[in-house]
């Protein structure tokens, strides 16, 4: 999709603060962080895919590689807790229609509470 922030942002045609990249996602820092550390896991490929909504058996590649990488990138942040998010849907809260999958973290014990 041509006018896809996270397209661009893959194809580095938008700067973003990368934070993680390999052959499947780029992971990169929220321009509007809800967290002290609040990273977006954008997975590349060929097909745009919209929102969790249409994903297909196919995906489940690239679901895995985002989820292992959200892994990989809290474990080199030495993040001992946080919260993996799919919005889906405006409703649900997806600002951008491009799957993208929210890490959240860095809070003390003291200081977070809320449950999800």
């Amino acid at each position: 999709m041509e006018d896809c922030i996270f397209c661009k942002i893959i194809n580095n045609e938008i700067q973003s603060e990368t934070v993680f990249e390999n052959e499947y996602v780029k992971v990169i820092k929220d321009i509007n962080p809800k967290a002290p550390v609040h990273l977006l896991i954008i997975p590349k490929g060929e097909s745009h895919i919209p929102s969790i909504k249409e994903v297909t058996i196919e995906d489940k590649e690239i679901l895995m590689q985002m989820i292992l990488s959200a892994k990989k990138v809290a474990e080199d942040k030495n993040l001992k807790g946080y919260k993996l998010i799919f919005n889906v849907g405006r409703e649900g809260g997806q600002m951008i229609d491009h799957l993208h999958l929210h890490l959240l973290g860095g809070w003390s014990q003291e200081t977070h509470h809320a449950d999800v």
